[in-house]
C-alpha cells in the first residue's frame, strides 16, 4: 500500500472502471449544471509535489470543455486555491500544446459535511480563479442511505441519482463516523445485483474518500475488496499489465536480433528465426535504409 489512501496500481484500475461508467452522467442533482460527461481524462500531471500529482477527478463535457473535480474535507481554501489553479494552468497548456486550441477548464470542488462555507472566488491580480462549490453539509447522508438500501433489498435498478449519491455518502452529513460510512457504502455495494454498478460504486466511493483514507484504513478497504470480484479486476489488469510488458520485450529482442541479420539473411529467413512477420521485417529493412 503507499502510505496514504489506495495504491497507484488499484486507482488505474479504478480509473478505468470510472471512466467507462461516468459517460453519458450528468452532475445537475448537485447543482453542477454542466453539460453531460463524455469521457474521464487522465489525472496525473507532472512536475508537481508527490502528494499533489493528481487532481481527483478530470472530465471533457459534451460542448469541448473539460471539468475539473475536486473533493475536499480541509479548511486550507486559499492553499487549494492556489492548487487548482495550478491544475487548470497544466490541463489547458496540454491541450495547447498538443492541438493549438485553447479548452475552456471548469471547477467544481465537492466538500465533505465537516466545510460550513468556502469561497468560490480567488483574486490575485490578473490571475483569478472561479470555482463552482456543493456542500455535503446540505445531504443527510443517513436517509439517503437507508433509500438506497431499501431499493437494493427490493430488487428495484437503481438510477444515476442513486449512483451518485452513493459514491458521495462518506461527505454528506451523518451520525456515523465517516470510515463506518465507507465500510457500509462498500457492504451495501456488494448487494447490488449489476455488477457494472457494483464496480461503479466502490470505485467511486474510493475515488471520492481517498484523501480521507490512511495507511491501516486503506489496508482494511483491500480487505474488503478481496471478497468483491472488484479485486479480480486488480489481479486481471496486472496480469495483462505483465504480459504486455514481457510481449514487449521479447518483440524488442526480436528486432534487434533482425537489425543485425539483415545483411546477410533474407526477409523470410530473418522473420523464420525471429518470430516476426514478413511485413515487420520488410518494414523494419525500410527504416534502416533511410538511416
Amino acid at each position: 500500500m503507499s502510505a496514504k489512501g489506495i495504491t497507484y496500481q488499484a486507482k488505474d484500475v479504478l480509473f478505468k472502471t470510472l471512466s467507462e461508467m461516468f459517460k453519458d452522467k450528468a452532475l445537475i442533482m448537485y447543482g453542477l449544471d454542466y453539460p453531460k460527461i463524455v469521457e474521464m481524462l487522465p489525472n496525473e500531471f507532472p512536475e508537481v509535489k508527490a502528494d499533489e500529482r493528481r487532481a481527483d477527478s478530470v472530465f471533457l463535457l459534451e460542448d469541448g470543455s473539460i471539468l475539473l473535480l475536486e473533493y475536499e474535507s480541509n479548511n486550507r481554501i486559499i492553499e487549494n486555491m492556489y492548487k487548482y489553479i495550478d491544475y487548470v494552468l497544466r490541463i489547458s497548456r496540454k491541450y495547447y500544446e498538443e492541438n493549438k486550441s485553447i479548452k475552456k477548464v471548469n471547477v467544481a470542488v465537492i466538500y465533505a459535511s465537516n466545510i460550513e462555507k468556502a469561497e468560490n472566488n480567488f483574486n490575485i491580480g490578473s490571475v483569478g480563479i472561479t470555482v463552482k462549490s456543493v456542500f455535503m453539509k446540505n445531504y443527510d447522508g443517513d436517509i439517503i442511505y437507508k433509500d438506497v438500501e431499501s431499493k437494493i433489498k427490493a430488487g428495484k435498478n437503481l438510477e444515476d441519482i442513486d449512483l451518485m449519491n452513493l459514491i458521495l455518502l462518506p461527505l454528506m452529513k451523518s451520525k456515523k463516523d465517516k470510515h463506518e460510512i465507507i465500510k457500509d457504502t462498500i457492504e451495501l455495494a456488494k448487494e447490488v445485483d449489476d455488477e457494472r454498478n457494483q464496480y461503479f460504486i466502490i470505485a467511486g466511493v474510493l475515488t471520492s474518500t481517498d484523501k480521507f483514507i490512511d495507511e491501516e484504513y486503506a489496508n482494511m478497504v483491500r480487505s474488503w475488496l478481496k471478497m468483491t470480484k472488484v479485486e479480480k479486476i486488480f489481479e486481471k489488469e496486472k496480469e495483462e499489465a505483465m504480459k504486455e510488458t514481457r510481449s514487449q520485450a521479447e518483440k524488442d529482442k526480436a528486432t534487434e536480433i533482425a537489425k543485425n541479420l539483415m545483411d546477410i539473411l533474407s526477409v523470410e529467413m530473418i522473420s523464420k528465426k525471429t518470430g516476426l512477420s514478413i511485413e515487420e521485417v520488410e518494414k523494419l529493412k525500410e527504416e534502416m535504409s533511410k538511416n
